[in-house]
């Protein structure tokens, strides 16, 4: 090569070496010695397998390629490949080569210098198997969550067994839900209640959990029994529960249907959180509406809960339910399912078995969303009398 051509290649990024016919190294470029580290004197011959490369089987394996391309009369087109090569002081070189056939039966190989690349490339890998990891361990720690949250959750069983029949509907829009169903029975009284919590996914799931506490605080420990003295007693235990400290208010909440069955003198009281329940009786639908209130923090407007009173007929049908099925979006002008929807559905269902009922509603949502996504966590509660 020419003083010229020499001065050129030592400044390129790239390292040629030609191999003859016998497998020994008759040309390296001036580049070596700013790449790896060599002289190119040192890298003829022998030098080049000896010196780049530890391993013997990887050194055996290389030269036996390049021999086995020596023996080829032309050489299709090659698909570049990596090769790390040794340094003079030990370190890692990613070379991307290029092979081709050169005068007298030659071969050259072109290779440019991809450390730094490689190194990113190697360093997002390695960020990548971290992240999945992580997403493993979250994904695990919301599986086990959610075991957690069905544990606290009603026997269903236990509802059938009290009324004359029952479902649960329960359909979480994540892992876990926001929604949460409430069944106590105390003597001759049952208390139902569908809970709507701020938020879905992970905290809503963490609001069912106080959800289920103060409930439990209210009607198990502290024994209130009518339904609006229920919901004042939850709007002051939430308001305790998540305002510990002074300082801002918390926002969170809850929407609640809940109402107390008196099985010994046949009625049903009802009061609700900014939700209604839904009683069906001889085919006609009658909606007792909820107060417009939610549970927990509401500016500060004077909170007002009351109850409605029924008395109970056989074959009545009640059905507490969140907003996540009303609200669903879907049909072919991809709108809300909305309220009115779901009462014709629950009419057109009322031959049905309660268990028959909870399949067919099941069905006609998704018949209804398709491939749209569901929106909110979903809970409808049907009893029979």
């Amino acid at each position: 090569m020419s003083l010229v051509t020499d001065s050129i290649l030592e400044k390129l990024n790239s390292l040629i070496v030609v191999v003859n016919k016998s497998g020994k190294v008759e040309y390296v470029s001036p580049s070596a010695k700013r790449i790896l580290g060599f002289e190119p004197e040192q890298l003829m011959g022998e030098g080049w397998w000896e010196l780049t490369r530890d391993n013997v089987t990887e050194r055996e394996n290389i030269r036996s390629l390049a021999l086995k391309q020596l023996e080829q009369e032309s050489l299709l087109a090659t698909v570049p490949y990596e090769r790390v090569l040794k340094t003079s002081a030990g370190a890692e070189k990613w070379i991307l080569w290029n092979t081709s056939k050169g005068p007298m039966n030659t071969l050259v190989g072109i290779g440019h210098d991809i450390t730094d690349r490689k190194k990113a490339e190697l360093q997002l890998l390695e960020k990548n198997k971290e992240l999945e990891q992580h997403n493993k361990d979250m994904v695990d720690s919301i599986q086990y969550a959610s075991r957690i949250q069905e544990a606290i959750l009603p026997d269903v069983q236990k509802i059938r067994e009290t009324f004359k029949d029952a479902f649960v509907l329960y359909e979480p829009k994540d892992v876990v839900s926001g929604d949460y169903y409430f069944f106590y029975k105390k003597k001759n009284k049952v208390f139902v209640a569908a809970v709507d919590c701020t938020g879905h996914g992970v905290p809503g799931a963490l609001m069912s959990i106080i959800a289920n506490g103060i409930l439990k605080e209210v009607i198990v420990k502290k024994g209130i029994e009518e339904p609006s003295d229920i919901l004042y007693a939850l709007d002051d235990e939430l308001f305790l529960a998540l305002n510990k400290q002074d300082g801002g208010i918390t926002y969170d909440g809850m929407d609640v249907s809940l109402g107390v069955f008196d099985l010994e003198n046949n009625t049903l009281t009802y009061s609700g959180a900014f939700r209604p329940m839904l009683m069906i009786r001889n085919n006609e639908i009658i909606e007792f509406e909820g107060n417009r209130y939610p549970i927990g923090f509401y500016g500060d407007v004077s909170k007002k809960f009351v109850s409605l009173t029924t008395d109970l007929q056989e074959n009545d049908t009640f059905y507490f339910f969140t907003d996540g099925y009303c609200d669903q979006f879907g049909g072919e002008k991809k709108k809300k399912f909305n309220r009115k929807r779901f009462k014709e559905l629950l009419l057109s269902a009322q031959s049905m078995e309660m268990e028959e009922q909870e399949s067919f509603l099941q069905y006609a949502l998704l018949n209804w969303r398709q491939e749209e996504e569901q929106m909110d966590d979903i809970l409808v509660m049907g009893v029979k009398i």
